[in-house]
């Protein structure tokens, strides 16, 4: 999904700059345990997901830079055999105490 993501941006990102808009997207990804569930009190609920997961993957999508996707380790693992990836090396990440290895996802594997 995140690939089809970038590549349906790269038109609209092309178009928006013809327009002198520099927008793009990066994207995040993690894998692991959260937890979900109804949040709040009487007339305001959310439903949420919260854990470490969820803080890494967004820590993740804010360190990419446009046209990025930033896997976890553990999400590597899991496409290993799908994509090509770079290194992006490890990268401290606010709220995590040692450094994360991040890798970015360059094509699916032919």
């Amino acid at each position: 999904m995140a690939v089809e993501i970038r590549e349906r941006m790269q038109a609209v990102t092309d178009a928006w700059r013809r327009n002198g808009f520099d927008l793009d997207a990066g994207i995040g990804i993690a894998e692991g345990y959260a937890t979900l569930g109804r949040v709040g009190f009487e007339g305001r609920f959310d439903y949420r997901a919260t854990g470490t997961v969820v803080n890494l993957a967004s820590r993740l999508c804010s360190e990419a830079l446009g046209g990025q996707i930033l896997l976890s380790p553990r999400a590597y693992a899991t496409v290993t055999d799908l994509v090509n990836i770079e290194s992006v090396g490890p990268l401290q990440l606010k709220g995590f105490h040692d450094p994360v290895q991040a890798y970015n996802v360059l094509s699916f594997v032919k």
